[in-house]
């Protein structure tokens, strides 16, 4: 064997000579091509390779664990720049908020003709300055809510049930409004909000912590849900808490084994499904 032969050569550079090898793969590697591990170094390849196999971290109810709640985020910004559109063309309030139908004798519009959108677009929008009751501060707390329990309930459950969650409690909210006040205009976010409001309550009790805070916070959203009563939506709150409970529940009672993710879409589908049916019983009804 001659002294070229015996140069060993890294397997990605054959041109840069090397004497270290792979703690994984045994084959030669170069310092550009070398990952410190818990024994020895590993190739580029092998350490991408056991980052893949790695089970990822995740929260007790399922969900990817996530130092940021983009969620939470993006959700505010869509109510700002709804609240900004309502701002620029006062006619975007009136297309797109929550309306069931009108009396006999108007205009023919909302989901009862055909308008199934005002659902959820109603969910985003809120009542502009010298509006009702509460002009600008209506979005100013229902943010600042959603800013307070929306990155609490995100980080526990992860993006993607927390954004379900959400929508979900926001569309539990106008089908009861729908159910029974259906020529009621409503514009806010509250029945979602009040939806994440039941998941902080059921995700406190699930994992046993000090519920004195938790239940004060629930004593305060529900004497607001009475009080509501005369100022504002109630039925869209109540339909917002409903929905988003049992929603949280299915999260937090799933089977913790590889049906978790299977149980907790079902019940989200399930749900979904029976918002839907209720929302064309009544429409049928209306339209009758």
């Amino acid at each position: 064997m001659t002294a070229e032969s015996a140069v060993t050569t890294c397997f990605r550079h054959p041109k840069v000579e090397s004497h270290v090898r792979c703690t994984r793969c045994d084959r030669y590697i170069c310092p550009d091509c070398m990952r410190e591990a818990a024994v020895g170094h590993q190739c580029v390849e092998c350490v991408k390779e056991g980052a893949r196999s790695v089970r990822q971290a995740r929260t007790a109810f399922g969900g990817r664990i996530s130092a940021v709640p983009l969620v939470t985020y993006v959700l505010i910004a869509l109510n700002v720049l709804a609240y900004l559109a309502e701002l620029a063309r006062p006619s975007v309030e009136d297309r797109f908020a929550m309306l069931g139908t009108v009396p006999a004798g108007y205009l023919p519009q909302g989901v009862a003709h055909g308008e199934w959108y005002r659902l959820l677009t109603g969910a985003f929008l809120h009542l502009t300055p010298g509006e009702g009751t509460f002009g600008i501060t209506h979005i100013l707390f229902n943010m600042l809510a959603l800013w307070n329990v929306g990155r609490v309930v995100e980080a526990q459950l992860g993006r993607v049930r927390c954004l379900a969650l959400y929508l979900l409690s926001a569309l539990g909210g106008s089908v009861l409004v729908l159910l029974l006040a259906p020529t009621q205009f409503t514009v806010g976010a509250s029945g979602a909000i009040f939806g994440l409001g039941a998941a902080y309550y059921v995700m406190g009790r699930r994992l046993g912590h000090d519920m004195q805070a938790v239940n004060q916070y629930m004593g305060g959203l529900l004497a607001w849900l009475v009080i509501s009563a005369w100022l504002t939506s109630w039925q869209a709150h109540l339909g917002g808490l409903l929905a988003g409970g049992v929603v949280t529940l299915a999260y937090a009672y799933a089977p913790r084994d590889g049906r978790r993710t299977l149980v907790q879409a079902g019940v989200c589908v399930a749900v979904l499904a029976l918002l839907l049916v209720l929302t064309w019983m009544k429409v049928t009804s209306l339209t009758a």
